[in-house]
């Protein structure tokens, strides 16, 4: 299964309204794990950031006076995400921008024509509902480093929302990109290597001598009331597990 978890920044919140993307970030997972491939570029929108835009994700228009336009990146950008699962906080967000792109360069198929679409933010406040569910939120709720977060930023982000994605449905999988075959780049995609991003270490749960003397209880609650005993027991019994 290939799926590509993305991110985009804008020069305003409003396509609607002539906002136009100014970074696309996209990573790569294949059966849950990373596989090194991911997409980023810097995008010249030709119009102002709106002053709350640019306080927020850092990019100025200075920044971005020499770099392509979308309609330069487009070739490669829809070949790395043709076909593929896309997962996107806050999809509808990005996916309405994508699509404002696509369209002022009379691309006939829209994102959700090429790609499947999921959406984390919407999965998040499922599991959680009536909480922040925001990336920062979810970050510090499920354990995944974002320290180096200070500003928002597509490729970081897509790179975050990668980890965040992995524990949300089910587990961390492998972030590991070992066994990974990594060369097969389908042809127009421009990919410039491997990135490598510093992995905080899991949380270690621990029990309480409170909670610890619960369980203690409960097992000789279980022993006392059970003819066959108590399977605990059996299951930590040495020679168990061999």
């Amino acid at each position: 299964m290939r799926q590509v978890v993305l991110d985009t920044e804008t020069t305003g919140l409003e396509a609607a309204n002539g906002h136009r993307i100014i970074e696309i970030g996209c990573v790569e997972l294949k059966n849950r794990r990373l596989t090194g491939r991911h997409f980023h570029e810097y995008l010249n929108p030709g119009r102002a950031i709106d002053a709350g835009a640019e306080a927020v994700h850092g990019i100025s228009l200075e920044f971005l006076a020499d770099k392509p336009d979308f309609d330069a990146v487009k070739t490669s950008f829809l070949a790395f995400v043709e076909g593929a699962e896309l997962i996107i906080h806050n999809a509808d967000f990005d996916i309405g921008f994508l699509d404002h792109e696509l369209k002022r360069v009379r691309e006939p198929r829209r994102m959700r024509q090429r790609c499947g679409v999921i959406d984390s933010l919407s999965l998040a406040r499922l599991r959680y509902p009536g909480q922040r569910n925001s990336l920062d939120a979810l970050c510090k709720r499920l354990g995944v480093d974002n320290s180096g977060r200070s500003l928002h930023g597509a490729l970081l982000d897509a790179q975050i929302l990668a980890e965040v994605y992995l524990v949300l449905t089910g587990g961390q999988g492998s972030l590991s990109l070992e066994g990974v075959n990594t060369d097969q780049t389908p042809a127009g995609v421009r990919v410039t290597g491997g990135f490598e991003r510093p992995q905080g270490a899991l949380p270690l749960v621990t029990l309480s001598d409170t909670e610890q003397a619960a369980h203690e209880s409960m097992l000789e609650m279980l022993r006392s009331s059970s003819e066959e005993g108590c399977l605990w027991d059996a299951l930590t019994a040495p020679g168990s597990q061999d």
